[in-house]
């Protein structure tokens, strides 16, 4: 991916707070929702009800579409971003805990309400295949697509090989 991009992509992650996402129920249909987000690099981060349709569905067909932006008075201001990706119910205490120092960055009003209950509460991850990066003020309806590579998700991946094994 190239630099521009991916810093674009990264500058609208870090504008927003929530996305839709769209996973596929058991009977094939999509069903979409919004929850609220934080970021890794490229690599989305969100809180589900552990008994919940989302979790359940993740749980039998990981594949998610993810689409993040905003309403804008100027159209031609437009920046968004449609992904498509794999989901995952994250156990690590140590990664739960990075994904929450997340949370708490890109939602500081919510400290005083700590961490969802595990009991009835998951964490999963988001790891995007193919980003589409929409920005309208290259002309109305422009979009790139992109396709997610390992060296892309290097920096994430490189930073939680040392989280994970207590380094960090």
């Amino acid at each position: 991916m190239r630099k521009e991009q991916k810093d674009f992509i990264l500058a609208t992650l870090d504008e927003n707070r929530i996305m839709a996402i769209a996973t596929v129920r058991r009977d094939g249909a999509p069903q979409t929702t919004i929850v609220g987000f934080a970021h890794d690099g490229l690599v989305l981060y969100f809180f589900t009800d552990r008994a919940g349709q989302k979790a359940t569905n993740i749980a039998h067909d990981d594949r998610v579409s993810v689409a993040i932006g905003q309403d804008r008075a100027d159209p031609l201001s437009i920046r968004a971003l449609s992904l498509g990706g794999n989901a995952l119910l994250v156990e690590d205490d140590a990664e739960v805990e990075h994904a929450r120092k997340l949370f708490l960055r890109k939602f500081p009003e919510r400290a005083a309400l700590g961490l969802p209950d595990r009991r009835f509460a998951v964490l999963m991850r988001v790891t995007p295949e193919v980003i589409s990066a929409i920005d309208y003020s290259k002309g109305f309806g422009n979009a790139e697509l992109t396709k997610v590579s390992g060296a892309d998700l290097e920096d994430f991946v490189e930073a939680h090989r040392r989280h994970w094994v207590g380094r960090d």
